[in-house]
């Protein structure tokens, strides 16, 4: 769990949550100040004067620049100096802020958080079906989560915690012991099973359109650095299983879920439903927000006291065989990180 994946794309905020106006945000443990210009484009600077290091967040916008709050240093969209006020005929040669490439897409804003020579747009993660008018979705949550992000990964790789975490919600009948399948990518890994002719959970019930029991997948993949989708398909029983073409009345609801760590310690977690029906009923994308949200709600109460505890054990931790998924992801993960800090270190030299 040491450092972070920082050649990568995460989420930075909501879309919307960014306007003509200065908000400070902590991710990866960098302090990042974030706004937009006058013609709506979204900027990402290091939030921190270079001069002693007052945060830039505390100053105020001028137009398309920064003016520091302390003795109005100010910065352009790049992170360069335009003003040095008390000295306007030198501005310090090393008066430079760190800028970040930034990017809106799917309604979320999406930050680069290592070279960004090597930012790449066509990298952030792409989602299927998004302005298909067939398709509904629902408006998307925040929340932030004290544990380490990796805790989160964990969980969103783990169909069998769902019988016991989420017992009024999302669990269902023979996710006990099913078998997990395990399929590993250049960039995550998928633990999946079909759960054959059971009733449909709680949850799901009033959102399917067919009678009687279902052969129901569980789908949970996680892609690097952290986003987590989360498949539920609902066929009728006896038409689901692997390499089956999908019953036309199949139900299909993805939970995409994108884990941004903040620190060590903390990370904010944001999140949307997408569903393959009834595209324009609100009423049901309300009643799926509030499901999730307090779906999260109770993983929040267990991670948080996950991280507690394994911050501070009295006794070795163990896995389980449930968690082969997400110790593959955090091996795969960790060459990846290690391949980076070399290659940074080796420039560095």
């Amino acid at each position: 769990m040491e450092g972070f994946l920082r050649n990568a794309w995460y989420v930075a905020g909501w879309s919307h949550e960014v306007g003509h106006a200065l908000k400070a945000v902590r991710i990866l443990g960098d302090e990042i100040v974030l706004y937009r210009t006058e013609d709506g484009r979204p900027v990402a600077l290091e939030d921190a004067c270079p001069h002693r290091k007052l945060p830039l967040s505390a100053g105020r916008l001028i137009g398309d620049t920064v003016e520091c709050g302390y003795h109005g240093l100010t910065f352009d969209c790049s992170g360069a100096c335009v003003r040095a006020p008390t000295q306007e005929a030198m501005i310090p040669p090393r008066a430079l802020v760190h800028s970040y490439p930034v990017a809106d897409r799917w309604d979320l804003l999406w930050i680069w958080m290592g070279d960004p020579a090597l930012a790449d747009e066509n990298e952030i993660y792409e989602i299927e079906n998004f302005d298909n008018p067939a398709w509904g979705k629902t408006d998307g949550g925040a929340m932030d989560i004290a544990c380490n992000y990796l805790y989160i990964v964990d969980n969103l790789l783990d169909p069998s915690h769902v019988a016991w975490v989420h017992m009024t919600s999302f669990a269902g009948a023979g996710t006990e012991g099913t078998p997990l399948q395990i399929d590993a990518f250049d960039d995550g890994v998928l633990v999946w099973r079909w759960i054959e002719d059971r009733p449909v959970p709680p949850y799901y019930a009033d959102l399917t359109k067919f009678e009687g029991n279902c052969d129901r997948k569980q789908h949970y993949e996680c892609r690097f650095p952290a986003i987590a989708i989360n498949r539920s398909i609902f066929a009728p029983a006896g038409t689901g299983g692997p390499d089956r073409p999908l019953h036309e009345k199949t139900f299909v609801n993805i939970s995409y879920n994108f884990m941004t760590p903040i620190d060590a310690e903390n990370t904010r977690y944001y999140w949307f439903q997408h569903r393959n029906s009834d595209p324009d009923d609100k009423a049901i994308s309300a009643y799926m927000l509030a499901g999730a949200e307090m779906a999260f709600k109770e993983d929040r109460d267990v991670l948080e006291k996950v991280q507690r505890g394994m911050a501070n054990p009295r006794t070795p931790a163990i896995n389980l065989g449930l968690d082969a998924g997400a110790m593959r992801f955090r091996r795969m993960l960790d060459r990846r990180i290690e391949a980076e800090q070399q290659k940074t270190e080796t420039a560095a030299e």
